[in-house]
C-alpha cells in the first residue's frame, strides 16, 4: 500500500500546483490588438475582460463591419488566453507520472 501513498502525495502537490497556478492566471494581465490596433483588449490570465478600448476613428466606420471586429477581437483574445492556459496546465500536469492515468 505505500504505493497509493506516494500517488495521494503526488496528486496532493499537483493540485496545490495547479491552484497555484490558477491563483497567478487571475493576477496576470495581458492586452491583444486587433484591426490594425482599432480594438485593444486587455484580459487577465483566468479569461476575465478586464478592457475594451476602441479608436474613436474606428467607430466612424459601418456599423456591421465595427460588430464583426469587435467580435473577432474578442474570441481571439479569449482563444489565446485558453491556449496559453492550456499549456501551463500541460506543462504542470506532466511533472507527475500517474499510472493508468497518463
Amino acid at each position: 500500500m505505500a504505493g497509493v501513498g506516494k500517488l495521494l502525495k503526488q496528486a496532493q502537490k499537483m493540485q496545490r500546483q495547479i491552484e497555484s497556478l490558477q491563483a497567478r492566471q487571475e493576477t496576470r494581465e495581458m492586452e491583444f490588438t486587433h484591426g490594425g490596433g482599432a480594438v485593444k483588449i486587455k484580459i487577465n490570465g483566468a479569461g476575465r475582460f478586464l478592457a475594451i478600448t476602441l479608436d474613436p476613428e474606428f467607430l466612424k466606420e459601418d456599423p456591421k463591419f465595427v460588430n464583426e471586429t469587435l467580435l473577432a477581437a474578442i474570441q481571439e483574445a479569449a482563444r489565446q488566453v485558453k491556449e496559453q492556459n492550456d499549456e501551463e496546465m500541460k506543462k504542470a500536469a506532466s511533472a507527475f507520472q500517474m499510472p493508468g492515468l497518463m
